[in-house]
């Protein structure tokens, strides 16, 4: 029989990332969110806790586990608060990762490290403001060699912890040469170029003003004859395209994880709700309209729960995952904005109210829908991985 409970390891560590999410998060992170300020006192806690090397070797300063297990934080974080979530997925899966599986020896000695420590952040430039999903397509920013150098011009856009003070480095994607071979498919060269933060003509700009996720940091980066050395490529010249589509499937499966989480976090609030709320002489959870909206809430969170178990499990384990990390992203996804909108429903005016948790869950879940891939895009690529690809 196939069994979806968590072993006695895994269990232990979603209890303490939920311990430290309900008593450390849970009490100042409204605060924060208002101010649209990062919150470092929790990041840096969330270091010491171990999390931000959860998926790396101890030879890195990691905690050894496995994506599964980060996976298992990100859904616990996000049950409280998806800003401090968000900070997590995007500094491992789209930061730390490519260095960790496509980096040099030198280049994992240097920045992982300090990365695994949750010392320092590192992000992700992949999406430029002409670009949307058509990433190739859409790609303006260059690098080429000179001298020993790459110069880098270009922008990005909507790239997360990329500008907070701990920020070591941004890898950024960039065509480096003309489209080789069959020039029909128009997909120039892509290389990943890996960019320390405060290098001249690395221009950071101010922080988006953003509809949710306050308390994350986000900005549009621009490039203008930033130089950084030779042995800065991020794997084989050309391949920064194909680590882009790998790191980028298992960041879908990461963002699963957190709109689960976001989506369970709106059970909890609205059963708590529901057991204190008394309208018409009694607690509003009596009401069989109230117990429908729940309950239609929990069997959305746990089918997002169990896709992201799927695909991670399937990651863990080296068994092909696209079609499953886009299943779970889409699943996940949806669960979050319907079950925010019901739970603001139910708690009815103070639902609207910022102080409340679920006014918060309510702006951070539509981001959940366009970000590392659209749902259009997921359902772009479960159709293809089932043979419905439509073109000649």
């Amino acid at each position: 029989m196939v069994s979806f409970t968590l072993d006695d390891e895994q269990e232990a560590l979603r209890q303490t990332v939920a311990e430290f999410a309900r008593e450390v998060v849970a009490p100042v992170i409204g605060g924060f969110y208002e101010r649209a300020e990062f919150p470092y006192e929790i990041v840096a806690k969330m270091g010491k806790l171990g999390l931000f090397g959860l998926p790396f070797p101890e030879d890195y300063g990691g905690m050894g586990g496995d994506f599964f297990a980060f996976c298992l934080a990100l859904h616990e974080l996000a049950r409280v608060d998806s800003s401090v979530a968000i900070t997590l997925e995007a500094a491992v899966a789209l930061g730390a990762t490519p260095i960790y599986r496509f980096g040099s020896p030198a280049q994992r000695e240097r920045w992982l490290p300090e990365l695994c420590q949750g010392e320092r952040l590192a992000a992700f430039g992949l999406t430029e403001p002409g670009g949307g999903s058509d990433i190739p397509g859409g790609m303006r920013t260059t690098a080429r060699l000179d001298g020993g150098q790459w110069i880098v011009d270009g922008s990005k856009a909507f790239i997360t912890n990329s500008g907070t003070s701990i920020t070591s480095v941004v890898t950024v994607l960039a065509k480096t040469g003309p489209a080789a071979g069959d020039r029909s498919s128009r997909r120039p060269e892509i290389s990943a170029i890996i960019v320390p933060a405060g290098t001249p003509g690395f221009t950071v700009g101010p922080e988006y003003s953003k509809v949710g996720w306050c308390a994350s940091d986000t900005r549009e980066l621009a490039f203008s004859g930033c130089r950084v050395p030779a042995e800065n490529l991020l794997g084989g010249l050309g391949r920064g395209y194909a680590q882009f589509l790998q790191t980028l499937d298992e960041g879908r499966v990461a963002l699963a994880a957190l709109s689960a989480g976001l989506a369970q976090g709106c059970v909890d609030e609205s059963l708590r709700y529901a057991a204190q709320r008394v309208a018409f002489g009694q607690q509003i959870g009596r009401y069989q309209a109230i117990q429908f909206k729940i309950a239609d809430m929990e069997a959305r969170a746990q089918a997002a729960r169990l896709a992201w178990y799927d695909a991670a499990a399937r990651i863990v384990a080296g068994a092909p995952f696209k079609k499953q990390a886009a299943i779970a992203k889409l699943t996940g996804s949806n669960a979050a904005m319907d079950n925010a909108r019901d739970a603001t429903q139910i708690f009815g005016g103070y639902g609207y109210m910022n102080e409340f948790p679920v006014a918060r869950f309510y702006r951070d879940a539509k981001v959940l829908e366009i970000g590392e891939g659209t749902s259009e895009v997921q359902r772009m690529i479960i159709a293809r991985q089932l043979g419905l690809d439509g073109r000649a």
